[in-house]
């Protein structure tokens, strides 16, 4: 019976899986960015959003105790995924981190095998945060919060702060990003050895 080949890797596998937040209060310009990072590099993403609304448009009168509930499963389901696939990946996730306890992320986090963290903060000023929501109103589906929810996100983004678990870039949204810069960046952080 002939020997059969042994099958050698031609580089050494990564152990972990990495992990780039895009992280902001709504209205930050988190989508954009998380787009093109996605689009630049090819690695998956993974949203709040496009984990809910589908759901949302198949129940009817959501209001905001069960949007809460849904963007807590949506969030469960995203590190259910993360935690599925296979070491070596780089996921990037869309969402606002901060609608949940720190600590539940650094245990999603580590339950999820992800060795490597690197944070966008999509940095935005109240006042800009709920301009641009407002202008959004009649875009989003029933079910997001509506015109009652502006004031309130204006003090949130006042005060809201990065996760800071691993290294973070400022995405300053009063100013250009630089996204040249900003997928260089985020490259060196999950690719380092």
């Amino acid at each position: 019976m002939p020997e059969q080949p042994v099958l050698q890797h031609s580089a050494p596998r990564t152990q972990g899986k990495r992990l780039v937040m895009v992280n902001g209060v709504p209205a930050s310009g988190k989508s954009h960015i998380a787009t093109r990072l996605a689009t630049e590099t090819g690695w998956p993403l993974l949203t709040l959003d496009q984990i809910k609304e589908p759901f949302m448009r198949q129940i009817e009168g959501i209001d905001r105790p069960m949007n809460r509930k849904l963007g807590i499963a949506a969030y469960q389901v995203i590190w259910s995924i993360i935690a599925a696939a296979p070491a070596g990946n780089t996921f990037i996730v869309d969402a606002w981190f901060g609608f949940q306890p720190k600590a539940d992320l650094a245990g999603f986090i580590e339950a999820a095998g992800i060795d490597r963290v690197a944070e966008i903060w999509c940095q935005i000023p109240g006042e800009m945060a709920a301009q641009r929501y407002s202008s959004r109103l009649g875009a989003r589906l029933p079910g997001h919060p509506g015109a009652e929810y502006v004031a309130e996100l204006q003090q949130l983004a006042d005060r809201a702060e990065p996760m800071q678990l691993g290294p973070v870039w400022v995405a300053d949204q009063r100013s250009e990003i630089d996204f040249n810069g900003l997928i260089h960046w985020t490259q060196e952080i999950v690719n380092q050895a």
